[in-house]
């Protein structure tokens, strides 16, 4: 069974992958759109996800602000493209 990696590692994670594909998770949140639960299941499926070094990677080639499409090893994909379908 794989463990759960740190909590701030993947908060920041999961706050990079946002800016870098155009997804305003604050505005989500004052929208509606982001729960504090979807937010906390969001960290949580990032710590569990094995995909953390092509993460980090995939990350240093996208800079944030890119509008990337959000990339299909990452464990919030689906969060990501709602999100951004939303706006």
């Amino acid at each position: 069974m794989h463990s759960l990696g740190n909590p701030i590692k993947h908060f920041w994670l999961v706050q990079d992958m946002a800016r870098s594909t155009g997804v305003d998770l604050a505005q989500a949140r004052r929208d509606g759109r982001l729960s504090p639960e979807d937010w906390s299941a969001m960290v949580t499926r990032c710590r569990g996800c094995q995909w953390t070094e092509g993460c980090e990677h995939w990350l240093d080639a996208n800079k944030q602000g890119a509008d990337a499409e959000v990339p299909p090893g990452c464990a919030n994909r689906a969060v990501f493209d709602r999100l951004r379908e939303t706006v």
